[in-house]
């Protein structure tokens, strides 16, 4: 089902999986495409598995392909027109509580790539609005390149999935090369994926070195490798290293080649699931997807980024 919100006088569009008059007290699942993808093309990327999450999933659509992330050197028209990104995730987390009686207590998010990049500002400006988020293909800019870098994330659950061998997003941190930067108009340092799990570990409090463990599978060129920091009174973190896999999305459905392997041992839907405690499969109300590969706070609580941030 496709629906509409207005914010900023801008006309926001989002499609919703899950019917309307479902139990209430559902979660709600929100999904941030990458860059140059919209909330079809990413549903089609992923061969439809969001769908399968429990509660209501709700697939976002970007201003002109990107999200306004919190990265300083981001430099797509998302940035360049100060879009009000978390006004929109506001705004759709409200439309879906009147809508489909989800909880809003148990709103988590989901983000790949620049995707990945929204989810992480959510989680330090306005972690009120959501319980958890999955960063997939996506690392925690540097402090110097983040906008937020005074706002510590509160603490909640996190997901992470990252391929070793991500040709645009590097598994090891530093800078993207210089082609990626051009084609996607994003710069600066970041974080390492281990850096990146470690930091959320530590803003969760957990302090106790991490386990890992390696997964059984090894299909297609890839395997996968969990690490996680427990605490028994704190909220978790996983990092899903993907030992070979590109810029990916684990589970059925292949990425172009271009963007590196699409490891198949594990499926990002279920992960979620698992990770989250979401209860129920839900039926989609949206056409099957296409086989193609490729309370609340007051304005005066948001921190906007502005797009003279860069």
């Amino acid at each position: 089902m496709s629906d509409s919100v207005m914010v900023d006088g801008r006309t926001r569009t989002f499609a919703v999986a899950g019917p309307a008059d479902g139990e209430p007290g559902r979660a709600l699942v929100l999904v941030f495409h990458g860059s140059k993808q919209n909330a079809a093309k990413h549903r089609a990327f992923t061969g439809g598995m969001f769908d399968a999450l429990g509660g209501v999933v709700a697939y976002l659509d970007g201003y002109r392909g990107n999200w306004n992330d919190a990265r300083r050197t981001s430099a797509f028209p998302a940035r360049r027109d100060d879009i009000d990104d978390v006004g929109f995730t506001r705004a759709v987390i409200d439309r879906l509580t009147w809508t489909h009686h989800i909880d809003p207590a148990r709103v988590f998010v989901v983000g790949y790539s620049n995707g990945g990049q929204m989810a992480m500002r959510l989680a330090h400006e306005v972690p009120e609005l959501i319980a958890g988020v999955t960063v997939i293909a996506a690392t925690m800019p540097a402090p110097d390149n983040f906008l937020l870098a005074g706002a510590p994330p509160a603490p909640m659950p996190v997901l992470l999935l990252h391929g070793t061998k991500d040709p645009i997003v590097n598994y090891e941190g530093g800078e993207m090369s210089w082609w990626a930067r051009k084609a996607f108009k994003v710069g600066g340092r970041s974080l390492s994926a281990p850096e990146t799990a470690a930091y959320f570990a530590t803003g969760n409090g957990i302090t106790a070195a991490p386990v890992t463990t390696a997964l059984p599978g090894g299909a297609g060129g890839t395997s996968v490798e969990l690490t996680e920091y427990r605490r028994p009174d704190r909220p978790p973190v996983a990092l899903y290293t993907v030992h070979g896999g590109g810029h990916t999305i684990p589970g059925p459905r292949k990425a172009p080649a271009i963007l590196g392997r699409t490891s198949t041992d594990v499926n990002t839907a279920d992960l979620v699931n698992e990770f989250f405690g979401l209860a129920g499969t839900p039926a989609s109300v949206l056409a099957p997807a296409p086989a193609v590969a490729g309370g609340r706070p007051t304005g005066a609580d948001r921190h906007r980024i502005n797009s003279d941030g860069d």
